[in-house]
């Protein structure tokens, strides 16, 4: 796995398999005319069958197990609060962006690394990273018109594909896959910090190794790597579900999907913003 959020969790790891024991058979039950065959017996034991199966199936609440509506539903949730304090902090202080950035990386880099996953700590960089993308996307939005809800639109649908394409198992997290996503990501990972540190250094200026044709490919290919990062998402949740992890684990799964989806949207924004530079 890539998203260390999923990485460093056993419980979205693959479900190790428990066939070590032997199964013993059933101790011998007496004649259904002896000790145990009587009618009141028998009655008694097919009362509590029909009420076993006319009972209502059990929920998460009953299992305490991780179930996709709960990731669903967390997922959701975590988004709505990103979308309404990216919209507040845009109209109300755009510049707060910048303690947006800072604590959503801090924030970031503890919940990735959480053995437990905490509802406040991923709650508390739901807003952080509201504000940053809220006060980022107004910037864009002054220099670049159509670039925000552009990037916007490339989200959902890549979000709604790679979903798509997982469940319909035309694509397959493979260990090829999960190494040509890996190298992938170390590889635009060094890019982009050379690129940094070559535009601190005054050593190039704009976009700096990103501008042009070139900053369109590297663009399009970080895109690919995000898309895929989200195919492995969805199969860690997978995972996760079928090995019977903690229901509380649909907070760590929530968090992990957001992680992926943030940083796709940022790279559909700077796409659209160098395409919107070079017309």
């Amino acid at each position: 796995m890539t998203n260390p959020v999923f990485s460093n969790n056993e419980a979205f790891r693959d479900p190790v398999q428990r066939r070590g024991g032997t199964k013993t058979s059933p101790a011998p039950t007496s004649s259904p005319y002896g000790q145990m065959g009587t009618a009141g017996a028998v009655g008694a034991d097919a009362a509590s069958l029909d009420a076993m199966y006319a009972a209502p199936s059990a929920t998460t609440a009953d299992t305490k197990r991780l179930t996709y509506d709960d990731v669903i539903i967390k997922t959701g949730g975590l988004l709505a609060l990103l979308v309404v304090v990216a919209a507040a902090t845009w109209t109300l202080a755009p510049q707060l962006y910048i303690i947006g950035a800072i604590a959503g990386l801090v924030l970031g880099l503890v919940n990735a690394f959480k053995r437990e996953p905490s509802p406040l700590l991923i709650t508390l960089y739901t807003v952080a990273q509201g504000m940053f993308l809220g006060g980022l996307s107004a910037s864009y939005a002054q220099f670049y018109e159509g670039a925000v809800p552009s990037a916007i639109v490339a989200t959902i649908a890549t979000f709604a594909g790679a979903l798509l394409l997982f469940k319909s198992g035309k694509v397959r997290v493979t260990p090829k896959f999960t190494k040509f996503l890996l190298i992938g990501m170390v590889g635009y990972l060094l890019f982009s910090l050379t690129n940094v540190v070559l535009l601190m250094f005054g050593s190039l200026e704009g976009w700096g190794l990103r501008g042009g044709t070139m900053g369109i490919v590297i663009s399009l290919v970080a895109v690919g790597l995000a898309a895929m990062s989200l195919i492995m998402d969805f199969d860690s949740i997978k995972r996760g579900v079928e090995a019977g992890a903690p229901a509380k684990f649909a907070w760590a799964a929530a968090f992990g999907l957001l992680v992926t989806l943030i940083w796709l949207y940022l790279e559909f924004l700077r796409l659209f913003a160098i395409l919107g530079s070079s017309d």
